[in-house]
């Protein structure tokens, strides 16, 4: 019985087998032109669903403040307002349930403003999300008397 020597010489199906340099490299590069190519395209995404939701908040809000306008003659005044969607103010009237659980954070955790008369429709309220910025004023913020397309 022969016992076979083992040499020094390397295999050739270990020399075969992985990926050289150069191919981890190109697999690399490609990599990252897709995601050059689509990371822009997700970018806004966030922001987009941000604005859309501050936009049905607006909606939600005017529709509980037309409750109220309906039930008690008048719409909320002052700039604490929405509040009185949630307390019962002293005058109102006999008709009046809260009209909304809470009055929420715009979705950049900012308070909405409210202002009964408002001054951009005087006959009746302003109410807007200050945007991203956090301030009023600017092209980013969501208001009910001005659209956006």
């Amino acid at each position: 019985m022969r016992i076979k020597q083992l040499t020094n010489r390397p295999d050739r199906a270990r020399a075969t087998s992985g990926f050289t340099l150069v191919e981890l490299l190109l697999v690399l590069v490609i990599l990252g032109i897709l995601a050059g190519i689509v990371v822009p395209k997700f970018g806004g995404t966030t922001e987009r669903a941000r604005i859309s939701a501050a936009t049905a908040q607006l909606s939600t809000f005017a529709t509980a403040l037309d409750l109220f306008e309906v039930d008690n003659g008048y719409y909320p005044k002052g700039k604490n307002g929405l509040n009185d969607l949630i307390v019962k103010p002293r005058d109102a009237s006999a008709a009046w349930h809260p009209y909304l659980e809470s009055v929420p954070l715009d979705p950049w955790k900012n308070p909405y403003v409210y202002e009964c008369p408002g001054k951009h429709r005087p006959g009746s309220y302003d109410l807007m999300s200050m945007g991203v910025d956090g301030r009023v004023g600017g092209d980013d913020d969501i208001t009910n008397w001005e659209q956006k397309k």
